[in-house]
């Protein structure tokens, strides 16, 4: 099966994201898979599918340092992105790639980890979605449906700013911000960390290729974007710059906040599951669920998943059993995949919002 692969460079923030989603809307069943490769000329913030950007990004900080926040559609927490990243992303007609999100991730992330052990990387791949070196994470993993395709994102760490990275994260204190940043120098490395000298791009490429090869079984091609592919890239850059979609999950708080009458009280808890951390906001009546709102940082396929298992949990009591039960029926009857979260972590985390309002 042939490869294509279109290396676009270094591009503008907003194109760094565009160029994948854009790809995907193009794709048909019988497309060629695509490798697309891009960093952005400039640095950005970007927060995952399912987050809500008020919980996670500190806008005033953003604004003031001219840092635009554009929402992807692949789940993930928020991150800030410069031209230190190479960004990988594999684009496959959905008939093509493994059927379950779960088998994605291995699939997809033994080349990268093939081709950092060549240039003397001791990666390795660590379940769900990460990349770590020795303990430290190097990089992580994101899977999203879009159109017709199954996209893969990733990238290669050659070095990254956690002093940036701390400053654009919501936190409740100046002293936990300092934590932070430590926190992220600690748990986080990246070739720079690891090498005297950083591998050339194209060489870095020219070995990743061959890795992809030799994994997925392909023959990579290297390509350029077709005009019908670069129309459907400016449409996604449109697309994701408009602020409706910006503040996606902003505009579902406000309808849930809308919807509380008399007897209806609103809560909200968090909890880390394996496969991303939950926010919740629950309408909660009497004793059952009345409206139901979830974010985070997870993975799901396809993205409206949790929106629809939430809308069928209306009505079910506000109970672990009852709601584990319910959840887990609607994601295997809906044909939802949310790697790392189960049922029971839907439970857990709906039934600490409404014990928070006791």
């Amino acid at each position: 099966m042939k490869l294509r692969v279109i290396d676009f460079g270094l591009v503008p923030a907003l194109r760094s994201q565009a160029v994948y989603h854009g790809l995907a809307e193009t794709m048909t069943p019988d497309s060629d898979p695509v490798l697309s490769l891009v960093s952005p000329i400039d640095p950005y913030v970007c927060v995952g599918m399912h987050q809500e950007i008020a919980k996670e990004v500190d806008e005033e900080f953003c604004r003031a340092n001219n840092l635009p926040v554009y929402r992807r559609h692949v789940g993930g927490g928020a991150v800030y992105l410069d031209r230190n990243q190479l960004f990988t992303h594999f684009i496959y007609p959905r008939k093509k790639a493994p059927e379950f999100a779960v088998n994605l991730y291995p699939m997809f992330i033994e080349p990268v980890v093939r081709t950092y052990q060549e240039i003397g990387v001791n990666a390795n791949y660590r379940p769900v979605n990460d990349i770590h070196v020795n303990g430290r994470k190097i990089g992580g993993t994101g899977a999203a449906s879009i159109g017709d395709a199954t996209v893969m994102v990733g990238s290669f760490m050659f070095d990254f700013d956690t002093a940036t990275m701390s400053k654009c994260l919501k936190v409740p204190s100046e002293k936990f911000r300092d934590k932070l940043r430590q926190t992220l120098d600690d748990y986080m490395t990246t070739i720079a960390k690891e090498l005297p000298k950083a591998p050339d791009r194209a060489d870095l490429i020219a070995k990743f290729l061959r890795h992809c090869a030799d994994v997925l079984k392909v023959e990579p091609v290297m390509s350029e974007p077709s005009g019908a592919e670069l129309a459907a890239i400016a449409k996604a850059e449109a697309d994701l710059a408009a602020p409706e979609w910006t503040n996606l999950q902003g505009r579902k708080l406000v309808d849930l906040g809308v919807k509380i009458s008399a007897g209806t009280h609103l809560t909200e808890s968090a909890h880390k599951a394996p496969g991303g951390m939950m926010r919740v906001h629950l309408l909660g009546r009497d004793g059952r669920i009345e409206n139901l709102m979830i974010s985070g940082d997870f993975t799901c396929l396809p993205p409206d998943g949790i929106d629809r298992i939430c809308a069928a949990l209306a009505g079910t009591a506000l109970e672990q059993e009852a709601i584990a039960s319910a959840a887990d029926s609607l994601m295997k009857e809906l044909s939802v995949e949310m790697p790392g979260i189960s049922g029971a972590d839907i439970a857990t985390a709906v039934t600490s919002a409404a014990a928070s309002g006791d």
